[in-house]
Order: C-alpha cells, then sequence, then structure tokens
C-alpha cells in the first residue's frame, strides 16, 4: 500500500509529504522500518527502496515492513545535498521535529510519530551525499542508553554483509539529544536501531543500490519475516567502537590527501585548507589510529565543516 503521509504547510513554507509502501504480511510479526532520503541527494539509498518496494511479496511476508522511500521530498526534488531547500536546515539533525515548526521540523515530527514510533526495530539508509567519498559500513548502536536493544541490532546489522562495522555507544542523554538524527531518536524511542552507509557523491551507480538490496533482502530473512536461510555474517568483518570526525577550523578550498578508505595513524595528514588566494591556512591531521571512513571530497569547506570521520578499532567483535 502507497501512502503520501502529508506534512501541512507552515507559516513561511509550503506543504509537502512522506513517500512511504507499506507492507502487511499474511501471518503476525515484527513491524520494520526502513528508512531512505533523508538526505534528499543520497540516490543509492532512495533507488534501493524503490526497487525493494518491487521485490516484497506480501503473500510471503511475516510481520509488517514500514519501507520510506523518500523522506525528504523537497530536497530530492530540487536536487539539494544535506539541508533542506526553504529553511536550511538538516533534517537529520531535526528530531523529534515540531508539528507546528519549519518545513525540515514537520517532516522529522511525521517520521517520529508515523514511522519510529510504529515500528519495533529500525533501518535507516544513508550514502554519500553531494561530495562526500565514502567506504560502505553499517553501525549498530550500543551502548548504556541502548543495551537492551543492542544484541537486536548488531544481529540486524551483520545481516548487511559488510565489512565495516561501528557500535555507536550512546552513553548520555546529552549525547543521544544534541543534534538529533532519526537513528537516534530510534534509539531513544527504544527501537533496536541500525544504521547502513552505502554509495558517494550522490551517484546511483548499480554498484552502490545492489548491496543495499541484497543486504535489505538478507536482513528479511534473518529476521525470519521472509522464507529462506539468512547468509551467515562475513568472516573478514572489521570492528570499530565508535568514530571520531575531524573538523576544518578554516574556511575556503579544502584538498583531501585521499578520498578513500584507509587506515591512518596519529598524525598523519588527511587534507589542507587554502584560502582563495592560495594561502595555506590549516593543515588537518588525524588525532588517532584508526580508518578513514568517509568525508568531503571538497572543494569548499566550512570552519565547522566535518572533512574525515575516523572509525576507531574494537579489540573484540562487540
Amino acid at each position: 500500500m502507497d501512502l503520501d503521509l502529508p506534512v501541512p504547510p507552515g507559516r513561511t513554507d509550503p506543504a509537502t509529504s512522506v513517500l512511504v509502501t507499506v507492507f502487511h504480511g499474511t501471518r503476525p510479526g515484527p513491524v520494520l522500518a526502513l528508512t531512505a532520503g533523508v538526505h534528499g541527494f543520497e540516490y543509492a539509498p532512495i533507488l534501493a527502496a524503490q526497487r525493494l518496494r518491487e521485490r516484497i511479496d506480501t503473500r510471503a511476508l511475516t510481520g509488517t515492513v514500514i519501507l520510506v522511500r523518500v523522506a525528504h521530498l523537497p530536497a530530492f526534488e530540487q536536487r539539494v545535498p544535506f539541508v533542506n531547500p526553504f529553511d536550511r536546515k538538516n533534517l537529520n539533525r531535526a528530531f523529534p521535529g515540531r508539528p507546528d515548526g519549519t518545513q525540515t521540523e514537520r517532516i522529522a515530527w511525521v517520521l517520529t510519530t508515523e514511522v519510529v514510533r510504529r515500528a519495533d526495530a529500525v533501518v535507516e539508509l544513508h550514502g554519500g551525499d553531494g561530495a562526500e567519498w565514502m567506504e560502505a559500513f553499517v553501525g549498530a548502536y550500543g551502548g548504556p542508553l541502548a543495551a537492551a536493544q543492542y544484541g537486536q541490532a548488531r544481529r540486524m546489522a551483520l545481516a548487511f554483509g559488510l565489512r565495516n562495522v561501528v557500535r555507536y555507544t550512546m552513553r548520555t542523554q546529552a549525547q543521544l539529544d544534541q543534534g538529533r538524527s532519526l537513528n537516534r531518536q530510534a534509539v531513544a524511542d527504544g527501537k533496536p536501531t541500525v544504521l547502513v552507509e552505502i554509495g558517494e557523491n550522490g551517484r546511483r551507480d548499480d554498484a552502490f543500490v545492489a548491496p543495499l538490496v541484497a543486504g535489505l533482502e538478507n536482513l528479511l530473512r534473518e529476521l525470519r519475516m521472509v522464507p529462506g536461510a539468512s547468509s551467515p555474517p562475513r568472516a573478514d568483518t572489521r570492528w570499530f567502537d565508535d568514530t571520531v570526525g575531524v573538523s576544518a577550523g578554516a574556511t575556503g578550498i579544502f584538498t583531501p590527501v585521499a578520498t578513500d578508505g584507509r587506515p591512518v595513524r596519529t598524525g598523519d595528514v588527511l587534507g589542507t585548507v587554502h584560502d582563495y588566494r592560495g594561502r595555506l591556512l590549516e593543515t588537518l591531521v588525524s588525532p588517532v589510529d584508526g580508518y578513514a571512513l568517509y568525508g568531503l571530497t571538497g572543494p569548499p569547506v566550512v570552519a565547522g565543516d566535518s572533512v574525515v570521520t575516523i572509525g576507531i578499532p574494537s579489540a573484540s567483535s562487540l
């Protein structure tokens, strides 16, 4: 069943909608929410959701799948990376939202109340936005504030068959609340929560779309929502215990040393920022030993922008 969840007009911006397909199986079971398009320029997850829509057979389904095909329709239609075209806010920092807020906040409110809070578990699909490189990874939310849900989240994350797995450790309420994303909203609401990141630079290549679809279908098998045996976790899984971001301290032209996943050591140069006359403003270095998972390709950068995110290797499989 295709639904356009209405987002009413605000005082200064128009109405919009959240595009959803709900699949009700023939047998009772869990409610799984899958969300794509929170960032409207991240095309691989959106196309994966469109493809999955054609592949779920409700006659073979146990439980319910809530598939958000495009969460942030204005950003998608206007091809705007990162933010909303009307209020310039980042939807993935606006949860739980407000019913009487700006367009971004109203979209967040609809997603919170009509999707997240109706689900038993949540998977948020992302990829590299415009001018973002990325090595594919999956994150499971754990830590003191999500300890009860972590076992299920870990199981769900491993079903995607990605080599890089991050455990996001939710330790404090302040950490959970600051710039709250959709996935942290799901954690706050007590849901086992997984973040999947595949794709880069807003590209639509099948090399990014196909692994998302395959991972989602394997997840449905792992949760016993569709028939068939799920594929086991890969033997070469690379585990990370949280991530560290490196941010620019200056505005200008950013030049990364590399735009692919790679090991880094403390002090390794990650990139430089020059002003518009070519003068070096800043050399950015890694503060830790770890693995560069994603970052900006540049060239524009504004002071405060995260330019590289580094996974902290774990000594165990968590």
